[in-house]
């Protein structure tokens, strides 16, 4: 599963991240079909540095030809000018397999909780982050993602000691991101 093999490797090479996005929604029990896979890092040159060598590590490439340092000291500076908000990552032997560096929003102001997938915890960004990010985009989808995550969650759910269990909150819409069925546009 490609949410396994990304978030494993940023892990295994210590990257501070959260999951947001598309799989997010999903991963907080949401239907929600989407291709990319979004994360936000902190703002810090290692972190996009890390980042970057763990995606590399996994055969995806940066879509420019620019390093991570750049992409952090010229952050705002992309987005401002060049409507550039997110660091994309893509294999060119399966353009399915890609990842979205968020330039937008910095992992150090989210709550990141950990949702088990399998045998392995992901770092997701919370339910409120999320919900924020994506009022904050405005796009269609993100707004309709806004009402299915209130609609699934009521009052967010507190799980002991920041753990979610995918399955109680319907592991099921993670079958089709297992099985390689979901859709191949959206953003997320």
């Amino acid at each position: 599963m490609f949410l396994l093999r990304v978030t494993g490797a940023l892990d295994a090479g210590r990257v501070p991240y959260a999951v947001v996005g598309g799989h997010a929604v999903t991963l907080h029990g949401t239907m929600r079909e989407t291709l990319d896979l979004d994360v936000a890092l902190r703002f810090s040159e290692s972190s996009f540095q890390l980042a970057e060598k763990a995606l590399r590590s996994l055969s995806l490439e940066p879509r420019l030809p620019v390093t991570a340092s750049e992409v952090c000291r010229f952050r705002k500076d992309y987005i401002r000018n060049r409507n550039l908000m997110e660091w994309s990552f893509f294999n060119h032997a399966d353009s399915s397999e890609m990842v979205d560096v968020i330039l937008t929003h910095d992992l150090a102001t989210m709550r990141v909780i950990r949702i088990r997938v399998r045998d392995q915890f992901v770092k997701v960004a919370s339910i409120e982050d999320l919900i924020r990010m994506k009022e904050e985009s405005g796009r269609p989808q993100d707004l309709e993602d806004v009402r299915a995550l209130r609609d699934c969650y009521a009052a967010p759910s507190a799980a002991s000691n920041g753990v979610h269990n995918a399955w109680r909150s319907g592991e099921r819409v993670l079958a089709s991101l297992a099985q390689g069925t979901h859709a191949r546009s959206g953003k997320g």
